[in-house]
């Protein structure tokens, strides 16, 4: 075809566009293969339905008069303002952790500064560094019988904090109570203001005294009730929900867990491959240099994941879920702003589930940047090559090269692109130091605040979570622990995944040559596990493992209660004496009337049990053709390297 000729025909497509139907991929495939994506028919209770023994518990958190727990008295000891530092799950337990501690001391709280979204990571002047992710007002006028909450400090005090006049502190996350009364609390009515740096994600101690169970509810009635995002954050997350469940179909999230920081920490390097074991071996290395790890930069990173402390790889979860019975079909939502090994690690993982979708699949680029707010331009980061050798330097780099007779000299390197050096990993190539964040890395950290907000939302309100990566032993709390506590406060019953990984590793290694189709006997065992880890066993288990880091990942029995039944549960105590599952109070009379009810109605409809070891399949679907696509579809090329 001549080139006068293409211009002829580029210019009709441009002209003529308007009456043409846009091409998307997944529409034409759900036309033309209607058993990979298409309605999904009756719901298979064995995979979706609610755990009947859970459904029981009911969330509880409102306070009980008692004398330990006396109302904050309105002559407050004096101030405590705070910065907290990390991620969104850091932020997350800290705050919750704050207003304990304000109340213990009964002292007045400000606003916490999150740092990830202070001006200086150039985020929207609309928002102050609270207001970013969550909504003050809420947040101020639910605990106001509980803890005084002011926006900031009195100006006549502003002045003297700026001139680090107060004195501050910098606790661990597992502070006890005895620590704030025996050395806060003094500074506090001397100085009237104390402030406090968090950085490790909380700074008090995850388990209390049982004389302090008021003060466990409280923490529950903060994270799970005062603790709200911003109303644009929870419309978009709602809205986000709609749409997936517009498709008629449950959907399952996931959240892999792949943290750089993570996978540095317990050394998990060698799973992934070129830059990215490099990357994740510098940042072990920083870890050893502070005192944060204590071992060997290289270390074994099959045995580490075969004692349960690496995280599942997204295709093993693939082949954990197929293994259960979902199909090919299933709606799977990817949770986490952060995805260390970017959409290479991912392919395998789509390849058995196509419906894979993610928040920029069911969102708009519009709608995500509305969120943002108006922010100023920054400089773009351009790669600087460095400065061209001299003559003189050359020279002398001839002179020293050795004796004569010499090899010819090296061809010329490939030149560099851009784009080569521009991207998050172009540093490891030729320095042994990481930069700096740019100006652009700080505000990405700031915008992965409202990405994870937006994934928490969809993961609490899914039909069914399994987590890549918890009870990680970091000490740090972590994305999937706080999803899995709000829903089993929230739903104790919902389908809740706690996996074991050690179990699950000596399953795959036993099967590694020939994972994609394995013995029968193996997706039986497979099976009963995760469908153990639903009920009691994993509720005991997580307990166990999770609780002591983060009482927010298992809010049980503190923030719960349960309805009166025939068959009453015994309670289970660890070695220390402490109620693990089965002491939960009874629930009171005005939640008896319509929990009972609704437990009734859903017992009559269905007596099957999550431990059933049944190896039908789900349903097939119907013969009926169907159309159903994605609200926003795109059928872009991945880059493999992002």
């Amino acid at each position: 075809m001549s080139m006068g000729s293409l211009l002829v025909h580029l210019s009709m497509t441009k002209f003529s566009s308007m009456d043409l139907v846009q091409y998307t991929a997944k529409v034409a495939l759900s036309q033309d293969f209607p058993s990979v994506i298409g309605t999904q028919g009756p719901r298979n209770k064995k995979l979706w339905g609610p755990i009947k023994p859970l459904e029981l518990l009911q969330p509880y958190a409102n306070p009980n008069p008692s004398d330990s727990f006396p109302a904050p008295n309105k002559n407050s000891n004096g101030f405590i303002y705070a910065k907290v530092f990390g991620g969104f799950e850091k932020i997350k337990s800290s705050i919750c952790d704050l207003v304990i501690i304000a109340r213990l001391l009964n002292a007045t709280l400000v606003l916490p500064d999150i740092q990830q979204s202070v001006r200086s990571k150039g985020v929207s002047r609309k928002f102050k560094s609270f207001s970013y992710l969550y909504d003050e007002e809420q947040f101020i006028t639910s605990l106001m019988n509980d803890v005084t909450i002011v926006s900031a400090l009195p100006a006549n005090l502003k002045a003297a904090r700026k001139k680090n006049e107060f004195p501050s502190f910098k606790p661990n996350r597992d502070a006890s109570p005895e620590f704030y009364l025996n050395k806060i609390l003094p500074k506090l009515i001397s100085s009237k203001v104390v402030g406090l740096i968090i950085s490790d994600g909380g700074c008090l101690q995850s388990i209390l005294p049982h004389s302090m169970l008021q003060y466990q509810q409280l923490r529950c009635r903060v994270a799970f009730h005062a603790l709200q995002f911003r109303p644009e954050i929870q419309l978009l997350g709602h809205r986000m929900v709609q749409r997936l469940q517009a498709w008629g179909q449950p959907f399952l999230a996931y959240h892999p867990g792949l943290l750089r920081d993570t996978l540095a920490y317990h050394g998990c390097a060698e799973l992934f491959q070129d830059v990215h074991t490099e990357l994740i071996q510098y940042r072990r290395a920083q870890m050893i240099k502070q005192g944060i790890v204590k071992g060997e930069i290289s270390v074994d990173s099959h045995l580490i994941r075969d004692r349960g402390s690496c995280p599942f790889m997204p295709e093993e979860a693939g082949l954990l879920l197929r293994a259960m019975g979902y199909q090919a079909k299933t709606i799977i939502y990817l949770a986490g702003s952060e995805n260390f090994g970017g959409q290479r690690v991912l392919i395998p993982l789509r390849a058995m589930f196509p419906n894979l979708v993610d928040l920029t699949s069911l969102c708009s680029k519009q709608e995500l940047s509305d969120l943002l707010g108006p922010e100023s331009s920054l400089p773009e980061d351009q790669y600087k090559p460095p400065p061209a050798k001299s003559e003189k330097q050359l020279k002398e780099e001839w002179n020293k090269a050795g004796p004569r007779p010499r090899p010819l000299p090296p061809p010329p390197d490939r030149p560099i692109y851009v784009h080569e050096k521009t991207g998050w990993y172009g540093w490891i190539t030729e320095t042994d130091k990481e930069p700096d964040p740019s100006p652009m890395d700080l505000r990405m950290q700031a915008h992965r605040l409202i990405w994870d907000a937006l994934d928490y939302i969809v993961s609490v309100e899914a039909d069914a979570f399994f987590p890549g990566f918890n009870n990680d032993g970091s000490g740090w709390p972590d994305f999937s622990s706080l999803v899995m506590g709000q829903r089993l406060y929230e739903s104790a019953a919902s389908r809740t995944y706690r996996p074991d990984r050690k179990v699950l590793a000596d399953l795959f290694n036993t099967t590694r040559e020939n994972m994609y189709h394995p013995k029968h006997n193996w997706t039986l065992t497979v099976r009963e596990h995760l469908n153990r880890s639903l009920g009691e066993y994993g509720i005991i288990r997580q307990s166990l493992l999770s609780k002591p880091v983060s009482f927010l990942s298992h809010p049980l029995p503190e923030c719960s209660c349960r309805i009166p039944s025939a068959d009453a549960t015994k309670p289970t105590k660890s070695s220390d004496g402490r109620i693990l599952y089965g002491g939960e109070e009874e629930c009171p009379k005005w939640m008896l009337q319509s929990s009972t009810k609704v437990f009734l109605d859903s017992s009559g409809a269905d007596n099957e049990s999550p431990e059933d070891e049944s190896d039908e399949p789900e349903q097939q679907d119907s013969d009926d053709k169907t159309s159903t696509s994605l609200p926003f579809d795109r059928d872009d090329e991945w880059d493999p390297n992002d």
